[in-house]
């Protein structure tokens, strides 16, 4: 009998070990709204080599279309299918308005170095935005920029008046809406799946994205001018659901957090000059492509009609919106200060 009792013990110590050891080996699911060695990949495999060797943990990647759209994986996020995703403010704007802010046109310098050191420093990046992240469920860990954002057309554009019954697609969002109205456009938001198509059938004449996204996806193929209006920067989100994260180790928290900063760092990186090496792949392929990139003056005439979105932004935000809305400036003013001093 005590034979058998030090064998049933011995058993359920081994099992208990077993569990142990599986709760402490857990395979994390991690989805991202692009395509293989794309901006959100870099960071994502970034991360995961982190994980992986730094823990018994492994991180499963799943790229744009493995498990739907931008909105399906967010759905997936918050309901713990998935563990962490990368989504940006584009798509997060119906569920968190206030990440909309990001879609005011020319609030953004287009300089690299500035853009860089803003989302370094900025009090509204780092401290805010968790707070806003944070009442949906997600534990916010990273908002890192992607690059300059350009538009692409049936034809060039040098003005608003250009833009007149153009049908350029947007992100389901309703802020980037109302930028492409105050430029003169008719905006028509369109899941990213069908924009290729769209543009190829005429259903829309323009789009826009940072540039690497435009080669890697091929737009100019069949939207071939492209356009650098200065109004912008693609930003973006990684984020864990916050149940998930909150029910972790403090050891892996830690561990979560030092890969999303390695990931910042090394993708921080890998965009500088990314966009110009885009560019140089898409002109080489392209016979048809055009360039235009607008002068001061031209900006101008899009800069006016800035305002009219940022109210608009105030008017869907309210309290919350104004408050981060004045940080930004801030933030912005402070970085542009350093660089003028330094």
């Amino acid at each position: 009998m005590k034979a058998t009792q030090l064998l049933t013990t011995a058993s359920i110590g081994a099992m208990l070990l077993g569990m142990s050891a599986a709760a402490y080996s857990d395979n994390w699911r991690y989805a991202h709204e692009e395509y293989e060695g794309d901006v959100q990949d870099v960071f994502a495999v970034a991360f995961k080599e982190h994980i992986e060797e730094n823990s018994d943990h492994s991180v499963q990647i799943y790229r744009f279309g493995e498990l739907g759209e931008s909105d399906d994986i967010m759905e997936q996020t918050q309901n713990g299918i998935l563990q962490f995703v990368n989504q940006s403010p584009g798509f997060t704007g119906a569920l968190i308005p206030s990440a909309q802010i990001f879609f005011i046109p020319y609030l953004l310098p287009t300089d690299e170095e500035t853009v860089l050191e803003f989302f370094e420093e900025s009090k509204a990046i780092n401290e805010m935005f968790p707070e806003l992240y944070a009442e949906h469920g997600l534990e916010l860990l990273k908002m890192y920029p992607e690059g300059e954002m350009v538009v692409t057309a049936d034809e060039p554009i040098t003005s608003p008046e250009d833009f007149d019954n153009k049908k350029i697609r947007t992100m389901t969002n309703p802020l980037l809406a109302e930028t492409y109205s105050a430029f003169g456009a008719t905006p028509t938001p369109l899941p990213w799946g069908e924009v290729y198509g769209g543009l190829q059938t005429g259903i829309i004449d323009g789009q826009e994205n940072p540039i690497f996204w435009i080669e890697s996806g091929g737009l100019y193929e069949v939207s071939p001018h492209l356009i650098f209006t200065g109004h912008g920067w693609f930003t973006t989100a990684m984020m864990a659901n916050q149940d998930f994260f909150e029910g972790l180790s403090e050891e892996d928290q830690q561990l979560v957090r030092e890969a999303a900063d390695v990931a910042y760092d090394h993708t921080i990186e890998h965009i500088q000059g990314l966009s110009e090496e885009s560019l140089d792949k898409i002109m080489e392929a392209c016979d048809e492509c055009s360039v235009t990139r607008l002068d001061e003056e031209q900006i101008q005439t899009f800069r006016e009609r800035a305002p009219q979105v940022e109210e608009e932004f105030l008017e869907m935000t309210g309290e919350t919106g104004r408050e981060l809305l004045e940080q930004f400036k801030a933030d912005l003013e402070a970085v542009t200060e350093n660089g003028e001093n330094g």
